[in-house]
């Protein structure tokens, strides 16, 4: 009991600290921003809100500016099921990317970031 305290207390100051130490978002043209919308349209991340990797995911794409749907995989039993039956597993950060037909579930923060920034930086 005293552990799972220590770690939601950590895990708020983790979560309030990115908030006040978030920096601007990317600015882009509004036809730039456009495109980046349309392109962030078939991401969504599974993660947890105060997950440490999650948070530091998270601020990758505030800076980047790329609008991605969260979805919270530990407090919405459907999204953690998605996370499982179509993912493989239950692990986040996990990134799932939807091209051309097809599904790609991307798991490791640095992974994620890594491509986050080069599609979009």
């Amino acid at each position: 009991m005293l552990m799972k305290a220590l770690r939601v207390g950590l895990g708020q100051v983790i979560v309030i600290g990115d908030l006040l130490t978030r920096g601007p978002k990317r600015k882009r043209s509004a036809a730039a921003q456009a495109a980046v919308d349309s392109q962030a349209a078939n991401l969504s991340l599974y993660q947890f809100h105060a997950c440490p990797f999650c948070v530091k995911t998270r601020r990758t794409l505030h800076q980047l500016n790329v609008p991605v749907a969260l979805r919270d995989a530990k407090n919405d039993e459907q999204h953690r099921q998605t996370l499982l039956a179509e993912g493989g597993r239950i692990k986040v950060p996990c990134l799932r990317i939807e091209e051309n037909g097809q599904t790609t579930w991307m798991y490791e923060s640095k992974a994620i970031i890594a491509y986050l920034q080069q599609r979009f930086a």
